[in-house]
């Protein structure tokens, strides 16, 4: 009886140069003898080098923890022999630990169904393990990429489990916890400014007061709304199209495949992945991945107004509004010396925009899952990963560069606080609307101040207008003013 090849302790790396020669359903085609990758991957390469938009890596990644599932799945019912699989399971785990990530040229703009990214990682899997096994690269043999790594797969199956995979690791890992690291910093300075009274705009028209703690927790709980829709969306993506194989029905993978494989990605990613009810909508639909997208534009559209008021209130600094300091980074300008431009601020908006033209481009996408399959996925991931990225990485920056190390300008704001008209609200209880509109119209047309404008019209007398006109019991009472 012949023995099983064994593992060898083989480094990562092909000390070849030239070409190899590889075969797929196509003929042979030659490809670079220093890679991993086979005759697919290099077909897409020639036919498919569009723009600088390569499939993200988080994808293939993901893939490779897909892989590494479904051959411990075989194996454990005997399709797969446990060698075979251990070499597979290897070269999976170099994959998802991303030591291969050289091995990944394609670009986003492929196949819509991304045959040629899971194939480009069979390919890669498949040379890596026969390299383990001591074989020859490009040979299929011992380890098939099609017959051995894609066992009980299609990539109508395998590319959106391996968007849900990728998705909620970023969503995980990268982007909730930026989030919630700046809701935190909105929150701390909320309560270091909870008693500070400013004065208050509508229309960017002077209004009423409020505190600054009041109007930072504002946006504090609109960035921790805009989280919560995150992690809502989140819940759809545990949902795995695995074992729904090329329409949904389930060929050629055995019984129970896709309950088993969705159990073993959960048990290799600690996250709570399931199989999806219902393969066909899992195939023809991808409707998960578009209210994922939709809610990364729910936290773009919070951070946006954040951003944007925070460089308003430090717009200035001598003819602006004034009443922050945001961090001064670096120069501002070219030719105007000592000028300091909010560009933390400009940048999140930047973010913002872009994102929200992801979120376009995802929910567009997604409507066109057409019969039995959505072929608009590799646009779809890659816009999404995209988004869950830099906003990440924004919301880092903004509030290690810009919120924490924003100050007041306690001068300022006491100055639109006394000098503001519309602390006349708080005598229309005491002399009606028509005559509190009236004291102010006379304050404004001759430049007096509120308190001299209502003495002189009889109606309040200084003691009254001392009692009622008190900014600090105009803002209610906690941060919500209720």
């Amino acid at each position: 009886m012949t023995q099983p090849p064994k593992l060898i302790d083989c480094p990562i790396g092909i000390k070849a140069t030239g070409l190899r020669r590889e075969r797929d359903s196509m003929g042979d085609i030659d490809v670079p003898a220093d890679h991993y990758w086979g005759a697919q991957t290099q077909r897409s390469l020639v036919h498919f080098s569009i723009g600088r938009d390569h499939m993200p890596i988080e994808v293939c990644h993901a893939y490779g923890i897909v892989k590494k599932a479904a051959a411990l799945v075989n194996a454990a019912d005997g399709r797969l022999p446990r060698w075979k699989a251990d070499a597979i399971c290897r070269a999976a785990d170099e994959v998802a630990g991303g030591a291969l990530d050289s091995e990944f040229p394609l670009f986003v703009w492929q196949t819509g169904s991304g045959t040629q990214t899971n194939m480009n990682v069979n390919e890669v899997i498949a040379n890596r393990a026969i390299q383990l096994l001591g074989g020859v690269l490009g040979s299929k043999t011992p380890v098939h990429p099609n017959d051995d790594v894609n066992m009980g797969q299609s990539s109508n199956d395998s590319f959106p489990t391996a968007m849900h995979v990728a998705t909620l690791l970023e969503l995980d890992d990268r982007l909730m916890p930026r989030v919630e690291e700046l809701i935190a910093a909105l929150r701390a300075k909320a309560e270091e400014w909870h008693d500070v009274v400013k004065i208050g705009r509508t229309h960017l028209q002077d209004a009423v007061p409020l505190t600054v703690g009041q109007e930072w927790s504002g946006w504090a709980c609109q960035l921790e709304d805009a989280l919560d829709a995150v992690k809502a969306a989140r819940g759809g993506v545990l949902q795995l199209a695995a074992g729904g194989t090329a329409v949904g029905t389930g060929l050629n993978a055995p019984p129970g495949f896709s309950r088993a494989i969705a159990q073993q990605i959960a048990a290799l990613t600690g996250r709570a992945f399931v199989t999806a009810p219902n393969k066909f909508a899992a195939l023809g639909g991808l409707d998960a991945m578009v209210r994922v997208s939709a809610a990364l534009r729910g936290v773009a559209v919070a951070l946006m107004k954040i951003a944007n008021d925070m460089r308003w209130l430090g717009s200035g600094p001598r003819c602006g509004l004034g009443e922050l300091h945001l961090p001064e980074n670096e120069p501002g300008s070219s030719i105007m010396p000592g000028k300091v431009n909010p560009t933390q601020c400009e940048a999140m908006v930047m973010i913002c925009t872009q994102v929200m033209g992801n979120d376009a481009t995802v929910a567009f996408a997604g409507s066109q899952g057409q019969l039995d399959l959505n072929v608009m996925r590799p646009v779809i991931v890659a816009n999404v990963i995209h988004a869950i990225r830099i906003l990440a990485d924004g919301c880092h920056n903004f509030r290690v560069f810009s919120v924490e190390g924003t100050r007041l300008n306690l001068k300022r704001i006491r100055q639109y606080v006394e000098g503001s008209v519309m602390l006349v609200t708080a005598l229309s209880p005491e002399i009606g609307y028509d005559n509190a509109s009236a004291i102010a119209h006379r304050a404004m047309e001759q430049d007096i101040t509120l308190r001299e404008a209502a003495l002189a019209s009889g109606l309040v007398d200084g003691a009254t207008f001392d009692r009622l006109v008190n900014p600090m019991a105009m803002v209610g009472h906690g941060v919500g003013g209720a």
